[in-house]
Parts: C-alpha cells; structure tokens; sequence
C-alpha cells in the first residue's frame, strides 16, 4: 500500500509539472526570432551569435519549423521530414547548439509544429509519399490511409484511385489547405508518429514548447491529447478569429483528458484593436469592441499578446498582407506594459532593440505577469491610458498621437520612460529606482539618469558601482541625478529611507574601447597549409576574398603548433565569423560565427556533409585560477596589467554628475572589478 502511494504522489508530481497551456504568473517575454525569408538574418548560427544580447530580456523564442523541407529554401511550412532536423535556417547541429547556449542563459525556444498537413516526397509523381524515418531504434513511415479521404476536395483520392491506393475512410475535421496532404489525426498510425516526434523535439533536440501552425486544420482535443502525451512547457496555437472563437478552441484543447485548457492562443483581438487604433488615428478603438484575452480574468493566463508577425507584416508587393505601418514603438509599448505574455517581434527587436529593452526592463520592475489585473484609466480619440498591476508596482501606460494630454496624479505617479507615442508611469508606492539606461554595451562614457519612485518623506538613492548591495552606508543621489560610467561595472541602487534600503535595482555597463582579439588554429588531421576567411556581423570581409588570407604566424603554446592572427574589434556591436581552408578553397570547416574575444580552435577531422567540425578549446587553452579567490574584487595595478574578457584594461573610477556639477569618485575600498580578469596572460576568478 505504501509502494502504491509514493507511486500516485509521483505521478501527481509528475503531471503537475506540467503547465496548464501556460504557466500562472509568468513574468516571461517572447520573441518571434525570425521574419518571412529571413533565413540568412536569423539563421541558428547568427541567433547564436546574439545570446548575449538577448538572453537578458527574451526568456522564450519561437523559431520556424525546423525540420528538412525536401528543398533549398523553405520556411517550414511545408514539412517533409520530422526527425532530420536540417533546415534551411541550419543545420541540426547549428540548431542544437544555439538551443544549448541560450538554454545555460535561461532562455528557451519554442518549435513551430505544423500537424495539419504534410508534404510528400513526389518521387515518379506521386502524391502520396513519405519519407522513412528513425529515431531511438524505432521506424516510422506514414502511408495514404494516413491521408484525409477528402484531402483538397477529393483530388487526391481521385489520384490515389487512380493508381489502385485507398486514402482514410475518414474526412478532415477543420479546414482543408490545398498545398500538402492533410493528415487524418483520428487515425492511431499519425497519432502515434506525431507523439514520438513532439517528444523527440522536447527530449532529443532540447525544445520547451510549441507553437502548434494552422489548428484551425484539425480538432483542438488532438492537441489535447498531443500534449497530455509529449508534456511541453509552454503550447500555443494559431487560431486565426476573434475572441469567442479562440476561447472555445482553449476550451476544447483540454482534450478528453486534462482537467485544464493545455494550450494557449495568440491574442488576436489584441493585435486587431492596435492596428485599428493606428490606422485610423483612433485610440478609443483600444477600448471598443470585443475583449481581448488579455483582459479576461480567466483567459488571460492563456493569452499570448503580439502585434505583428510573419503572416500580418509586409513582405512584398504581391504579398502586402496588414502590417501596422507607423507608432510601432507605441504598439511596442502597450504591449509589453500588459498582462498576457508578449511575443515581440525580431524586426521590431532589431530596428528598435534599446527602446524595447526599456520597455522590457519596466514591465520587470513592476512585476506584471500573464495573470495580472489591468484597469482601463482614460480612452479619447488622442490617447489611451490603461494601467496594468503588477507583484511589485502599478504600471501606467499611455500611448496615442498625444500621450502627454492624460493627466496622471504626480503624488500617486512618477513618469519613468517616454518616447514617441508613449508614456510609462509607475506608481510611487513601488519604492524603487529607475535607470533610464537598459544593460549592454556601449561606446565611450555614459550618462545614466537616476530616478527615485517612491513615497517615502526624505527618501534618497543610494548606489554601488562594483556589483555589491547598496546599504545606508553607500553613496547618494538625490532625486534625477546622472551618473557618468566611465568604466565597465556593475550598478546597484535602492531607495533608502527611514535607514532601509528598498526596492534595489541592477545594471551591466560595458564600456567598449577598440581592441585586438587573436584567434588559435590547429589541426588534428594533416593540411598543408591554412587559410583564414573571415567576415563581421555587417558583411565586412576582414581578409578579403574567399578563401581569404593564408596564415603564416605560428606561436608554440602547450608542446602545438596554432596558426594565428589577430583582428581589430571597433565597435560594440562587431563580432567576427570565420570559415578555415586550404589555400585552394576546396577544403574548408564549418563557419564559427559570434567570436568576440581570444579563441583556440581545433579541427577535429569529423565532418558533417563536407566541412570539416571545429572543436572550441579556450577554456582550456587559457584556465581558471582561483588563487585569488579570498579577494571581492581586483583592485587595478600598473604593474600587474589586468583587463577583462574583452581585452579592455580596467581603469579605476567612476564620476558623478548632479545639479550640473560633476565628481569624481573612487570605489569602496578599491575595488574595482568582480568575476574573472586577465592576469598575467591568465585568467583570475576575484
């Protein structure tokens, strides 16, 4: 009886591991990481390359459907194969090292599953096959009784007639699409091929979720039944149609099973309001019309805002679609200060990455989730004022051809971001701080405004510089100061006030300056000679054509030989690719793309297709010493000539600039740089 119990407490463990279409009170922001034929821009190896950037503020990314197409360049659409996973964004090995590096930052991405139909191989003609696939020892091959027996009108089983095959004895249960062949999915065949690859996509590759293409194709229990069977953290489907028609297929998504809805749904009604807003210089018509799920109290776990994606944005003249042509920063911003989870989209990312980051970085300091409550404020043909209430703070936004119009209460509010077409204030009862500059990189000094939110008699800002918890001991600021970061570092403030410090803030500053970065190259298998082909993130060829320049440097480190050259890095943005070859050309390895510091690289021998595989061996080419590790922080020496991992030395103040004076100030103690530094020729953990 005990053996019985522990079982059924496992089991209940077990299923309540898995979340209920979405989880509860997700704080998380999505990004759709691609746009229509956007196969080079966001390739596996370019999203790669970005992690750093993006992993702080996007905690879920939906990429396309990344199986092999059967042909040179396809979006995914059309899908061939479920367990090859080349495709034309990469290759299963690019896609499986992206999905583990910005898994270690704490970001997962989400696989674009497309169940309604499938593409056959048409090999001789037919119309009917499918390739033969395996994976953990098991065979799966679908046949034509796996086929809607009225897939497109009935042609195809006039064409299977015709050449003595029989399609199901079952019709499609949603809508027909004419350029695959549906698939029957009350047949147990599909049912179970289609459960082994939804699990091979979450246990195997290293997926979290689904975007389910297309479910108006198909009765929303089979998704029920889908994700009762593969368990996935996140599931939201494409349900083109207004409110009532979505909220019924997130009803009926519990399958015959769940006691739960287990799929959530893009929030089209949201993104509908937004674009009528806009097009007709309207704001009242965020407020008219049918509800969107965001603001429904049960529905609005299940809710996954946008605003634009690959189907709504213009891609051509042939194919103009409904894209939202002006105020996309107002429509950003509405959207990242509601409850529901917001998906964002790459372009507005890579157009507009610092205002989004803000947006991001105040929806985080409010502590608005997909659960929480939201009130309407003020609704005029100008603006549009709704107030969104999260875990740590009220969050107003207003947004409109003139924002500035909405008078909001200065004793209950306190403006913190504002930009064209928008405001965001937060209620001062947060008690906390706001830096008007998000995390990253940057060129040169940098100025931050300091603001205090709070509604506390005599509050102050009290601040570090070197990652450490501000505490009444700490230095101050009064209210809209500016701090002048001259050097990388790690800023923290608080709101002190009655001896406390609250709500304490947190900011990674990189200051760039030009360096030199040197790449290691050795080979286990025998070439007589290498080139070096390289390129940046902008196009720029740094050894001219391919296949670049042959590499006559040789440095003995270890008891091995490592051809070597360094590069200049000018910018903060600028990392370098490489491609290694034989002066010919004809011998090459895979391209290694997003290098931003020192890299020992070895050519292991192994190929996939006809490149030859790079083994990564910096870490143990350079070492971590932690013979310092009693220490806090490195304090600078001329002698020692310490630097970061960028290979920027590290200088030794900070200034602060209040009232239109400026100061210069030293570190506590110091201390002027925690985590690893180069000592030495070594790397020093502190």
């Amino acid at each position: 009886m005990k053996k019985l119990i522990l079982l059924l407490i496992a089991i209940s463990l077990h299923l309540s591991s898995f979340a209920q279409g979405w989880p509860y009170d997700y704080e998380g922001v999505m990004m759709q990481g691609f746009y229509w034929d956007s196969y080079s821009e966001t390739s596996w190896k370019n999203l790669e390359a970005q992690a750093d950037e993006i992993a702080p503020y996007i905690q879920l990314i939906w990429v396309p459907q990344s199986g092999w197409c059967n042909s040179g360049y396809s979006m995914g659409y059309m899908p061939v194969y479920y367990f090859n996973q080349k495709s034309a964004f990469g290759s299963e090995r690019e896609l499986r090292s992206m999905i583990a590096t910005y898994r270690d930052k704490g970001t997962g991405f989400i696989a674009d599953v497309v169940l309604n139909h499938r593409k056959n191989i048409g090999k001789d003609g037919s119309w009917v096959d499918f390739p033969v696939e395996t994976w953990n020892g098991k065979t799966y091959e679908m046949t034509p009784t796996d086929i809607c027996g009225n897939d497109d009108g009935g042609t195809t089983a006039n064409w299977a007639s015709k050449n003595g095959l029989s399609l199901s004895i079952n019709d499609d249960t949603g809508d027909d699409w004419s350029g695959c062949r549906d698939l029957d999915h009350k047949n147990p065949h599909v049912q179970e091929i289609i459960k082994d690859y939804l699990k091979f996509l979450l246990q195997d590759v290293g997926y979290v979720g689904f975007r389910y293409d297309m479910v108006k194709g198909f009765w929303a229990s089979f998704i029920g039944d889908y994700n009762m069977s593969a368990r996935p953290a996140f599931s939201v489907g494409e349900y083109f149609d207004g409110a009532t028609k979505i909220k019924e297929w997130i009803n009926y998504s519990k399958g015959y099973v769940a006691d739960y809805p287990t799929s959530a749904a893009f929030d089209f009604p949201f993104r509908y309001r937004m674009r009528d807003a806009v097009e007709s210089h309207n704001w009242r018509n965020l407020g008219w019309d049918e509800k969107p799920l965001a603001f429904d109290d049960y529905y609005k776990q299940y809710a996954v805002t946008f605003i634009e994606n690959h189907d709504t944005e213009y891609r051509s003249e042939k194919e103009p679609q409904t894209p939202i042509w002006r105020d996309t920063l107002a429509a950003n911003a509405y959207l990242l200060a509601m409850p529901g989870t917001p998906c964002i989209f790459y372009r507005h990312w890579h157009n507009c990455k610092y205002q989004l980051k803000q947006m991001i970085l105040a929806r985080h300091l409010a502590g608005i989730t997909n659960t929480s409550g939201s009130e309407e404020k003020w609704m005029d043909d100008n603006f549009y004022a709704r107030a969104a209430y999260g875990k740590r703070g009220t969050l107003l936004c207003v947004v409109g051809n003139n924002p500035n119009y909405y008078n909001a209460s200065s004793t209950e509010f306190k403006q913190i971001l504002s930009g064209k077409g928008y405001r965001y204030l937060l209620n001062r009862g947060a008690n906390t701080v706001w830096m008007d500059v998000p995390d990253g990189t940057y060129e040169g000094p940098l100025k931050v405004k300091l603001t205090a939110v709070s509604n506390r008699s005599g509050a102050k800002i009290v601040y570090t510089l070197d990652g450490t918890e501000p505490t009444a001991q700490s230095n101050t600021l009064t209210d809209n100061s500016t701090l002048s970061i001259e050097s990388s570092c790690v800023l923290k403030a608080g709101i002190l006030a009655g001896g406390t410090v609250y709500g304490i803030q947190s900011r990674k500053y990189e200051i760039f300056e030009p360096h030199d970065i040197t790449l290691y190259v050795r080979s286990k298998v025998t070439w007589a000679m290498m080139t070096f082909f390289l390129w940046d993130n902008i196009g720029e060829k740094m050894n001219g054509e391919w296949p670049g320049k042959r590499i006559m440097k040789r440095e003995d480190i270890d008891g091995e030989k490592w051809y070597c050259q360094s590069f200049r890095l000018t910018r903060p943005d600028q990392y370098i690719n490489l491609t290694v070859s034989n002066q010919s050309g004809n011998r090459q390895t895979i391209d290694l793309t997003g290098i931003r510091s020192d890299r020992f690289l070895v050519i292991t021998g192994d190929k996939e297709e006809s490149a030859y595989l790079i083994e990564d061996q910096t870490d143990i080419m350079t070492g971590i010493s932690s013979a310092h590790s009693g220490e806090s922080a490195y304090t600078p020496s001329s002698k020692s000539g310490c630097y970061d991992l960028s290979g920027r030395m590290i200088p030794p103040t900070a200034s602060l600039e209040s009232n239109g004076k400026t100061a210069n100030l030293s570190r506590p103690n110091g201390k002027q740089h925690r985590g690893i530094v180069i000592e030495n020729g070594r790397k020093v953990l502190y």
